[in-house]
């Protein structure tokens, strides 16, 4: 995959950050990947667990210097992110990929209605942009404040800095497995994201073995802006959007009105 430089290997000699504009805490680079050490770090970060005010403070000097912010998990039963069995190696490039032809693509093969796409409703195109209702960074930031908490699909999370053009392409950056039984070249999934960080104000907000969760700063306002955008999140994660045979499209296009966060974890 195409990337900038990578200014991780500075943290290397000085891992305080300051020769990138930096105050980092404690923490560590990991190169880890399912074909063994990468050539470079794929990511830092920090030892102690991220707390209220983190990412505020480190998002900006951090985004000025090459790298984006994120929250890992490190207490799912997978481990941290050196037990993810990333593969940098197998990712292309998100700006290869075209975001509604993966989303017709995958739509069609586990179209809403029946594996395959049988009985399924033909593919309705994307979204519209809603208005937006707060400033993206500053949203992520915020998300990001509420998501130190802790959930119980985000049991430990700690803040990550990744090299990446754009929050939408850290998982591609990463070589991220999570959705591989759904879609094996996860940079497809990123072609994703970039759309919608250019429609609804997304940002990566945080990833676990096998979940991603974005900020969103222009969520839909009301049921039909809901359920346009519901066939993409089917289309990019059914898991998600159907997960027993109780869910609706409807019902889930109803919880996004407004919604500052969507989560998606793949099985």
């Amino acid at each position: 995959m195409a990337t900038l430089p990578n200014p991780l290997p500075k943290l290397a000699s000085d891992p305080s950050g300051r020769s990138l504009g930096l105050q980092l805490p404690p923490g560590r680079l990991l190169d880890t990947t399912i074909d063994g050490p990468w050539h470079e770090p794929l990511l830092w970060r920090a030892d102690v667990p991220a707390g209220p005010g983190g990412w505020a403070a480190l998002g900006a000097p951090a985004g000025r210097a090459g790298l984006l912010p994120v929250l890992v998990d490190l207490g799912s039963g997978q481990g941290g992110p050196e037990d993810w069995e990333l593969a940098p190696d197998q990712t292309s490039y998100p700006g290869d990929h075209d975001a509604e032809d993966v989303l017709a693509e995958l739509w069609e093969a586990y179209g809403a209605g029946g594996a395959d796409g049988e009985g399924g409703a033909e593919w309705p195109g994307l979204a519209d942009a809603p208005k937006l209702v707060a400033d993206p960074d500053t949203r992520a930031a915020e998300v990001a404040d509420t998501l130190t908490e802790g959930l119980p699909w985000l049991r430990r999370p700690h803040l990550a800095l990744v090299p990446a053009r754009r929050s939408a392409d850290i998982p591609a950056a990463l070589g991220w497995s999570g959705p591989v039984d759904h879609e094996e070249d996860v940079a497809r999934l990123c072609a994703v994201l970039r759309s919608w960080e250019d429609r609804f104000g997304i940002r990566v907000a945080a990833l676990g073995h096998d979940h991603l969760a974005v900020s969103v700063a222009a969520p839909p306002a009301g049921p039909a802006e809901a359920e346009a955008l519901t066939a993409e999140h089917y289309a990019f994660c059914p898991y998600t959007v159907l997960p027993d045979d109780g869910a609706t499209l409807e019902s889930y296009a109803r919880g996004l009105i407004g919604e500052r966060l969507w989560h998606f974890w793949w099985d």
